[in-house]
């Protein structure tokens, strides 16, 4: 079995606090892992370690068998480790095109190279409208992104994600703070840009969960207690007392 991701006693303390407590977690490669847990168990905290957005104080990951240790988030993304963050992270003023173009930049051979005239290049611009096709934004090219709407700006932040050819794509609350419509279509979208890629997601909703996901981790107070596939982490006992039982009655 190939893993995309191995995760091995991986451990955040702050002083005596400890935020994150030896998590061992491995994802196979191709599958739609959701971690979720209560509020404060350490999730997005356990995305910034993997990405390396925070130094882990123990422990390893490793992305195809690579060990990420001593890694700049930069130098991870090129590897194939792209993610996305709770709080929109887009160019506000730049169109949807702009923003999906600069995403594809380093990924289409331009790095550093200044005086290139993106705006001649033929196949920066088809591969940008490929993604913003894929993405459902087409009509909104040449719109500045700041005027999307909450569930456009999401989409387009997964277009960023999937835009430099990343095999493993991490989503920290995808459809947090929306309405009925708008999380069926985010969840339809996340659903086809992550054919083929391995899906590491964070959600609050179950319905996403339980929906989408082929195994999912519960993390509470920064230790996994259990994972397994949809139909065995609702029928965990353990489980339902630590966290889903309440989670599901806070969805009903």
């Amino acid at each position: 079995m190939t893993h995309a991701l191995d995760i091995s006693g991986l451990k955040k303390s702050y002083g005596k606090a400890e935020i994150i407590r030896g998590v061992d977690l491995h994802i196979t490669k191709g599958e739609r892992h959701a971690i979720i847990g209560p509020n404060g168990a350490g999730k997005s905290t356990l995305f910034n370690l993997i990405t390396r957005r925070m130094a882990p104080s123990a422990g390893k990951v490793h992305l195809h068998g690579q060990d990420l240790n001593g890694l700049v988030p930069c130098k991870i993304n090129r590897m194939g480790l792209s993610r996305s963050f709770q709080i929109s992270n887009i160019f506000p003023r730049m169109s949807v095109f702009e923003n999906i173009r600069c995403a594809l930049l380093w990924s289409m051979g331009f790095r550093y190279s200044f005086w290139s005239l993106v705006d001649r290049s033929k196949p920066l611009t088809e591969a940008a409208d490929a993604i913003i096709e894929q993405i459902n934004l087409t009509s909104r090219r040449n719109i500045p992104a700041g005027v999307l709407s909450y569930a456009e700006q999401r989409a387009l932040e997964i277009g960023l994600t999937i835009a430099g050819g990343a095999d493993v794509v991490m989503l920290d609350e995808p459809t947090a703070g929306m309405s009925n419509t708008e999380t069926d279509y985010i969840v339809e979208l996340i659903r086809k840009v992550t054919v083929d890629k391995t899906l590491v997601m964070v959600e609050h909703d179950m319905g996403v969960v339980f929906g989408l996901a082929d195994r999912i981790s519960v993390l509470v107070y920064g230790k996994i207690i259990a994972t397994g596939t949809p139909e065995e982490i609702r029928a965990n006992p353990t489980v339902q007392e630590a966290y889903l039982g309440t989670a599901i009655k806070a969805e009903q």
